[in-house]
């Protein structure tokens, strides 16, 4: 039967989310499941709400929990990558602090600006270990990666290796299913066309059963109906003329108009939550450490009723954002799950793309490939992300032509950084990385060239323990 191996598996409140995709179907409940991390407490807690899992979808999966890699990968035919390098503490804190001190705020830090180059340093090794491992052991496998900084790992394991590679992501058909709440309309009856990159992707085409739906995405700009947490992308869409899929605070990062030191009017006029992935990563702390105290109970409802609690937050959290239709169908699930005893799937790709190559039932996602000539007007062997169908074939990226000119030119911003930072992973030039940081447009909003070329410093030297040789 099929092997999935989960690479990271103490991450254990996805691992949870993506095992109930998978066994959501019946063809992958006999699958093997090979769950991996280096922490052997979070992995005997991921190991616990798989046996969970499995046991609720009546699957009959094979699964093992081990802290050696290369074993969890031997035989593989599916490798989910979902770790994070120097996790929370130390690495992510540093990546916020250190800049601080030279007035360089940032709200997400894991994609682009100073804090994504400083996270696919301390993360394209370890990437290419394991796309090398995948070559000795499992050479025909499937990575899929939900590791950030997501294009600048995509395009090194694609430049470093011959495993078959995509990126995962759920901005494209979550921003999808948003716009959907906020016109009223059911997520699923909208179509779209989406293209660009990881993070900075747009919908040329956003369809109501053929009904062009920007005019009404305008209408909410012309009345003043812009939700207050999503000011920044409604900026853009007014400006650029269509609409990206990453949020509004991680957009507010990726440019130079948004975030400034010298204009705490703009952090007010645009709702910039600064430092807000150090919150989220408080909050998944808590809510991990909610999830183990219940599955450690002795008393058998002491998890149904953290499930309970969680989806309460989940749907306070939607509503607060005005994402009404979307709580609204969540609770629709959860109903007809509990009435039908099925589990019900969330947005992410990976379950349906192992799936559709199992069985050959044909299906599209939006993945993080190579350009190939996907897209006209970005460069050759940028990663790009693009529609894909999937099936027994695999992951076959669609040709979408040209963007409109002035999507390639931001986007190519954010290329430029991404490239030299690839190319210092890959080459150890030292040098790379402050070119990359002086091209990056929020850093150099913000700081001079010394100022950038300390910081790159003063960081290298606090990620020594997870950076290669070169940059020590």
């Amino acid at each position: 039967m099929v092997k999935i191996a989960f690479l990271g598996a103490g991450s254990t409140v996805f691992a949870r989310t993506l095992l109930r995709d998978i066994f959501s179907f019946p063809e992958l409940r006999e699958a093997t499941i090979a769950l991996m991390d280096i922490d052997p407490e979070r992995l005997r807690d991921t190991e616990r709400v798989a046996h969970r899992v499995a046991e609720q979808a009546g699957a009959h999966a094979r699964i093992e929990a081990t802290t050696d890699r290369r074993r969890a990968l031997d035989g593989a035919d599916y490798v989910l990558t979902m770790f994070q390098i120097g996790g929370y503490r130390p690495a992510t804190v540093v990546d916020f602090e250190i800049p601080k001190k030279y007035g360089l705020r940032q709200t997400i830090g894991d994609t682009l600006g100073i804090g994504g180059i400083m996270r696919a340093l301390r993360t394209i090794p370890v990437m290419l270990d394991v796309a090398h491992e995948m070559e000795a052991v499992c050479p025909e496998a499937w990575l899929l990666n939900y590791v950030n900084p997501m294009a600048m790992l995509v395009w090194a394991v694609s430049r470093g290796s011959r495993i078959q590679t995509v990126g995962l992501c759920h901005s494209v058909q979550g921003t999808a299913a948003y716009l959907a709440g906020l016109l009223g309309i059911p997520a699923d009856e909208v179509s779209y066309v989406c293209a660009g990159i990881n993070h900075l992707a747009f919908y040329l085409r956003f369809e109501h059963q053929g009904r062009d739906l920007y005019p009404e995405l305008r209408r909410l700009l012309v009345e003043g109906k812009v939700p207050d947490h999503d000011r920044v992308r409604f900026d853009v869409f007014r400006r650029f003329g269509y609409f990206v899929t990453e949020s509004s605070e991680h957009f507010a990062e990726y440019v130079p108009w948004y975030i400034k030191r010298d204009r705490p009017d703009l952090i007010e006029r645009f709702n910039i939550p600064l430092d807000e992935y150090p919150r989220r990563c408080e909050a998944q702390i808590a809510d991990w450490m909610e999830m183990r105290a219940a599955l450690l109970d002795p008393d058998p409802a002491a998890f149904d009723r953290y499930e309970e609690a969680r989806r309460a937050r989940q749907l306070a959290k939607l509503e607060a954002a005005g994402e009404y239709e979307r709580a609204a169908r969540l609770r629709a699930q959860w109903a007809e799950e509990a009435q039908s005893g099925q589990l019900t799937r969330s947005e992410e790709y990976a379950a349906l793309i192992i799936h559709s190559i199992e069985t050959g039932q044909p299906r599209v996602i939006n993945g993080n490939v190579m350009n190939t000539g996907l897209i006209d007007n970005l460069p050759a062997g940028c990663c790009v992300e693009v529609p894909c169908l999937v099936d027994r074939n695999g992951v076959q990226p669609v040709h979408v032509g040209a963007l409109p000119p002035q999507l390639a030119a931001l986007i190519q911003t954010n290329i430029n950084v991404q490239a030299l930072t690839v190319e210092a992973a890959l080459t150890g030039k030292r040098e790379l990385v402050y070119q990359a940081a002086m091209l990056d447009p929020h850093t150099a909003a913000e700081l001079d060239p010394d100022q950038i070329t300390a910081l790159v410093d003063e960081l290298l030297a606090a990620h020594r323990a997870w950076l290669p040789e070169a940059f020590q």
